[in-house]
Parts: C-alpha cells; sequence; structure tokens
C-alpha cells in the first residue's frame, strides 16, 4: 500500500460521553464486528476488552482511556475509547489533543448530560470534526428528536440527523438510512442477526419523505458548493450528500446524527460506515502547527512520511513487563525501533526501545512507525506527558496538553517504615502516569499531600497503590482544595540586601497586585526596560513571585487569579544574583498580597441530580442545606433533573444521602464550575485574625 493511500485509509478517533451513554458498550461491538475480537465483553459483567482494570471491571466504569486498532471496509481505524466520569476528564483532554475525529455517544433517553456538555467543549477546544451517536433506542422513554434539539440548545451544534428509527423503546428493529433512503434492520438481538437493506416501511413513507427533505435543506445551507444544484433540481444525489456531509464535517459546520443500540446489536455496523465516509484522515486534518525552539517562529509538520519525524507524548503508563509505555501520536515522518530522537522539552536525546501497537492492556510489537500512528514506546528515560520528541536536525516544539487544576487533596503517610520508601516512589510513578495527581510535602506539619479532581479520583488512586504496587499506607479524610488572591490593588517595595558565604547579596523590586476574574490565574507583567534591571533579574524575579504564589499568605494555598506587574527595581553590578531577586520578588510578593486584602476562595461544583418526581422537594431542600444555588429544574420523560452550584465542601457523602432521601432511585454527576469567594466561617477558620488581611 502507498504511504499516500494508506494515510487517506485511516482514522484516528475516539469515543466519548457522559458516564454510562454506552460509550463502551459501543466500542466493544466494533471491535466484534471489524473481527479484531472474538467476542463481545460486557461492562456489567466486568469482561469488556477495553476496560482491562481491575477497578474499572469491579465499578464497571471507564477509568483510562484504552487505545486499540481494528479494520474496516479496507480503512485501518485507530480508536480510543474514554472516561465519561467527570474524575478522569484528563484522559479526554489529552486524547481529544492528539486524535482526528471522534464519536460522541448520547443516551437516547437521558439526552445531552453534564459529562457530555464538558467532552464537546474539549472537542471544540481542538477543533476535532464529531459525528453522534444516538445510543439506547431500546430503552422506554428514548426519544431521539428530543436529543437532537438538546444538542441544539445545550452544546450550540449543529445536528444533521441521517437516520429515522425504525420503531422505539422495546420494538425498535432498525433505522432508516436518509442518504440511501432505505431501511436497514435487524431479524433480532443476537450479536450475528441478519442485516436485512430494502424499501422503505409504507407507514414511515411521508415521515421520511420530510425528513429527508430536511437532510437535503441542512446540507445546502451548510455547503454552499451545493446551493446551485439543490436550488435548480429540488433535490441531491447520493453522491453529492455524501461528499457534502463529509465536507461538513470536517469544516466543523455541521455533525452527522446516527442512531441505534449498540447492547442490542443494532446501528454499529451503520456507524463504521460513517466514521469512514464523514471522519477525517490525517492527511485531511492537514499540518500541524509547533514552534521553533526559541518560540519566535511558528513552524509546520505535513502528516508526511518523509518529512522529518516529530510526534507528541500524549500519555504514560506503567507496565508490569516492560516498564513505562509512552503512547505517542506521530505527526510526520519515520521512526525505527532502536533509532535516536530527540526530547525537545529537555533539551536531550531519547534512544527509542520496543514499538507496540496498543489493544487494551496486550501489546503488539511492530518495527517501524509512521505519520499518522499512534503506538505505544518502550524504553525512554526522561519522557512525560506533553513532550515533543522529533528528529534532531529539525526541531519542532508541539502545543502541550493542558489540564485542569485538582480540587480536592488528602494526606497519606506509610504504615511501616519499610514502606516510606516504596509509597514515595509509586507516588512518582503515578504522578508521571496522570497529570492531574499531584503531590507536596506539607512544610508545616511534613504530612504528604496527595491531590486529585475528586473522590473517586483519589480512591481509585490509593486503590492501585495497595493492589499494584502492594505499598501499606494510611489516609486521611478527603480535603478541599482552597486557594487565595487578593480583592483590591496594592504595591510593594522590598528590599533584599545580606552576606552570604563571605559575598554581598543585593536585589530591590516595587511589585504591584491587583485582582483578576476568576479562572485567570497569574499574569507577570515586566513594566521595566533592560537598563533599569536587566533581564535575567527579572525572569529570576518572576520565578520568585511564582514561588510565593505556590504558598498563599492566609492559610498556606496556591494564590490565582492575580495580575503582578513589575514596576520598580535596583540592582548593584557587583552584588546583584539571580538569587538575590527571587529571594526578594517572593518576599515583596507575600507583603504586597497582605496588604491587598487577601481571601480564601473555594471550589463550586455543577452538580446535576436526576430524580424521580416524587423526590423533588426533599432533594431541592437537601442542596439548599448544602449551600447550593438550583439553576435550573426540567422534566424528562420519566424523572426531574435539577441543576445546581454547590460547593465542594459541602459535597462529601452526597451519594449516601442521596440514596436515603430518594430511596436509592436518584443519581447525580457532578464536575468542577469555577472558584468563588469562601463564605465567613471559612475565612475565619483559617485566618481567625483579622490582623492577617492586611489594611483595608
Amino acid at each position: 500500500m502507498s504511504n499516500d493511500t494508506r494515510l487517506d485509509n485511516l482514522r484516528n478517533i475516539g469515543i466519548m460521553a457522559h458516564i454510562d451513554a454506552g460509550k463502551t458498550t459501543t466500542t466493544e461491538r466494533v471491535l466484534y464486528y471489524t473481527g479484531r475480537s472474538h467476542r463481545i465483553g460486557e461492562v456489567h459483567y466486568g469482561t469488556a476488552t477495553m476496560d482491562w482494570m481491575v477497578q474499572e471491571q469491579e465499578r464497571g466504569i471507564t477509568i483510562t482511556s484504552a487505545a486499540t486498532t481494528c479494520f474496516w471496509k479496507d480503512h485501518q481505524i485507530n480508536i480510543i475509547d474514554t472516561p465519561g466520569h467527570v474524575d478522569f476528564t484528563v484522559e479526554v483532554e489529552r486524547s481529544l489533543r492528539v486524535l482526528d475525529g471522534a464519536v460522541a455517544v448520547f443516551d437516547a433517553v437521558a439526552g445531552v448530560e453534564a459529562q457530555s456538555e464538558t467532552v464537546w467543549r474539549q472537542a471544540n477546544r481542538y477543533r476535532v470534526p464529531r459525528i453522534c451517536f444516538v445510543n439506547k433506542m431500546d430503552r422506554v422513554g428514548a426519544d431521539l428528536e428530543r436529543t437532537i434539539q438538546m444538542i441544539i440548545d445545550r452544546l450550540e451544534g449543529n445536528p444533521i440527523p441521517v437516520h429515522v428509527p425504525i420503531g422505539f423503546e422495546d420494538s425498535f428493529a432498525g433505522v432508516v438510512d436518509l442518504v440511501h433512503n432505505e431501511a436497514v434492520t435487524w431479524d433480532g438481538d443476537d450479536k450475528d442477526a441478519q442485516i436485512t437493506r430494502g424499501p422503505v416501511p409504507e407507514e414511515l413513507l411521508d415521515r421520511v419523505a420530510e425528513a429527508r427533505e430536511k437532510l437535503m435543506e441542512a446540507i445546502a445551507e451548510a455547503d454552499e458548493t451545493v446551493i446551485e444544484t439543490y436550488l435548480e433540481n429540488g433535490e441531491l444525489t447520493v453522491e453529492e450528500m455524501l461528499t457534502s456531509l463529509r465536507r461538513i464535517t470536517l469544516s466543523r459546520k455541521g455533525t452527522p446524527v446516527l442512531c441505534g443500540s449498540a447492547f442490542k446489536n443494532k446501528g454499529v455496523q451503520l456507524l463504521l460506515d460513517a466514521i469512514i465516509a464523514f471522519l477525517p484522515s490525517p492527511k485531511e486534518v492537514g499540518a500541524i502547527t509547533g514552534h521553533s525552539l526559541d518560540e519566535s517562529e511558528d513552524l509546520k509538520r505535513e502528516p508526511n512520511p518523509d518529512a522529518p519525524f516529530s510526534a507528541l507524548v500524549f500519555k504514560i503508563m506503567s507496565d508490569a513487563y516492560v516498564g513505562h509505555l509512552a503512547f505517542i501520536r506521530v505527526y510526520s515522518g519515520t521512526v525505527t525501533a532502536g533509532e535516536t530522537v530527540y526530547n525537545v522539552a529537555k533539551g536531550r536525546n531519547e534512544r527509542t526501545g520496543k514499538f507496540f501497537e496498543m489493544h487494551a492492556n496486550k501489546r503488539e510489537e511492530v518495527k517501524v512507525l509512521k505519520a499518522g500512528d499512534i503506538a505505544a514506546v518502550a524504553g525512554f528515560k526522561n519522557v512525560v506527558t506533553g513532550d515533543t520528541i522529533c528528529d534532531k536536525d529539525a526541531p519542532i516544539l508541539l502545543e502541550r496538553v493542558s489540564f485542569p487544576e485538582p480540587v480536592i487533596h488528602i494526606a497519606i503517610e506509610p504504615k511501616t517504615k519499610a514502606d516510606e520508601d516504596k509509597l514515595k516512589q509509586t507516588l512518582e510513578r503515578l504522578a508521571l502516569e496522570d497529570p492531574t495527581f499531584r503531590v507536596k510535602i506539607d512544610s508545616e506539619s511534613g504530612q504528604t499531600i496527595i491531590s486529585g479532581m475528586g473522590e473517586l479520583h483519589l480512591e481509585i488512586l490509593v486503590d492501585r497503590m495497595i493492589r499494584e504496587f502492594n505499598v501499606a499506607a494510611n489516609v486521611g479524610k478527603p480535603q478541599v482544595a482552597f486557594r487565595e488572591t487578593v480583592k483590591k490593588q496594592a504595591r510593594w517595595e522590598e528590599r533584599f540586601e545580606r552576606q552570604m558565604g563571605g559575598k554581598g547579596q543585593f536585589a530591590q523590586v516595587t511589585l504591584e497586585v491587583e485582582p483578576l476574574e476568576r479562572g485567570k490565574g497569574l499574569v507577570f507583567v515586566n513594566r521595566l526596560d533592560s537598563a533599569t534591571l536587566p533581564k535575567e533579574f527579572v525572569a529570576a524575579a518572576e520565578e520568585g513571585v511564582r514561588t510565593a504564589m505556590r504558598s498563599g499568605v492566609i492559610a498556606g494555598f496556591d494564590m490565582v487569579d492575580m495580575k503582578v506587574s513589575l514596576v520598580g527595581g535596583a540592582f548593584s553590578e557587583t552584588d546583584s544574583t539571580d538569587v538575590a531577586f527571587k529571594i526578594c520578588a517572593s518576599g515583596g510578593l507575600k507583603k504586597a498580597a497582605r496588604k491587598a486584602k487577601p481571601t480564601i476562595l473555594e471550589p463550586i461544583m455543577a452538580v446535576a441530580v436526576v430524580t424521580p418526581e416524587e423526590y423533588m422537594g426533599p432533594i431541592v431542600g437537601d442542596l439548599n442545606t448544602r449551600h447550593g444555588r438550583v439553576q435550573s429544574m426540567e422534566a424528562r420523560a420519566d424523572s426531574q433533573i435539577v441543576r445546581a452550584e454547590v460547593p465542594l465542601s459541602q459535597m462529601f457523602g452526597y451519594s449516601t444521602a442521596l440514596r436515603s432521601v430518594s430511596q436509592g432511585r436518584a443519581t447525580y454527576s457532578m464536575e468542577f464550575a469555577h472558584y468563588a469567594e469562601a463564605p465567613k466561617e471559612i475565612q475565619e477558620k483559617y485566618a481567625p485574625k483579622q490582623s492577617v488581611f492586611g489594611e483595608e
């Protein structure tokens, strides 16, 4: 196969959705129908191929993104099945960064849910073309039209339905393919049920004619190249519709919507056809843009096996047999096992070991990787998530993956002295795998603090420590990861003058701090020219500011959402050093922040509770007692959805309370929304003396 044909016939896609929408079940059917596996694994029995971790099998959820490769109609499809639970959103983030297309799976009963919105926004951020698969059409309350309307209202998408269901709920038998204007039915729910393609059932003729007309109108509206043809002829040919739908999907002007029931083995073959028909090949995605080493100019790499080699490390995984595996997406060029490549972030060479094509946790060794490939590499020594590896003679720095900050932490300590080193090594390995898992030593208590995205996230990690790494540890109760910020503008001049090791140390800086909008982080601005303060001292001052912000001024929490301006400074030709400016700026920042009315921020969570109507009152009452603010209530076929924003500190143990007030019939999902100023009691708990807040 020529390189061009290989790239044209390659699809790198992700399966993404809210928890329980059926991502893994859909992926299992894809593997079966493409011949990759010879049996269908079921999530509820803990036998799903892609949920290979013990923790996934026990809980029936996807925790880590699993990669696999399969083939359909002469096309290679690399698939990453991503988690739906918000605690593991990092897995979706890093997968979408390296994928060319995605399948968004929706529950036909629940429609667009909380995590559906999160993953959709992530796909928007990385400009990933996608198609929608509305799953569970066989369930009571399934409603394709309502789900499509929710995609418009909640996701601001442009869904273009290409299917009309035949039957509904327990009588769902197949779909009408609107493009080809034919009925596609299955003669049962069995995995090997025969597919029949034939004329549209008589009772659906009017509905299908109307839906097909709307499909052609939607295509003409989104793709100006066929407007004239449509207006002249009043319709489009099958070929014109397929070509146009592909253009629309690739330009992200619209999203084809299919429907089916993965669990009942209906619609998966049509989904595979749509992946090939509508989602892009690496060639169609085009060149990846990066930067030169000094970030002074933009560089591009075409998806060509003959171009200089470049790849992005998007995941690190510990493997019991080969050590660390680095998952990479090759954007350009070709690399052979055993070859030396250049790690741009570390500025050093790395020797590649073995290459593996992954099938969940199973590996198939390959010798060569080319543009478009996604694979795992063994043998790297100093590679972390987000690193660029490339040809040393043609270096390029690709954009790193961005990760959210952890919102919850717990203290952990080894049970015995013998476990101390093992615990330290284990935490380092887990932090290398998961960029949202952080480890730090509390400067006051000396405790080891681990931070993560939620209770489940930390629970899984602690479980892995015990089972995989045999570490015996005592674990504290979960604590909220508060932040600090300032409420007004303040200025401080700091002077540092010391004798250290017989040599004078001098630095002087004037810092101005002011608050920023929530979510803006730290913005450092240098308002001095190089004559007033040389660049190396400005860099040292910025480093000192960033260091000081990691320990706050009220209770040692990280400081965020602040603009720090360097507005004055002085140095000595003989006595000034980087260290002096770092210490000076660090002290100056803390004093300026104390003058700027510091305050504590707490994480606020977006909570969605799905409940039968009779429990609405007690559930809303319980959310109110937790200082929650109800944002909306909406009716669903057989239930109600309550959406609220609640402080994370009030959500510990909520699953137990919810079971109690709803007799186990309500469910909820929760994701981080934003930081907000903590209430008075929290402020006083951490800062009982008003003097800590400085001047009003």
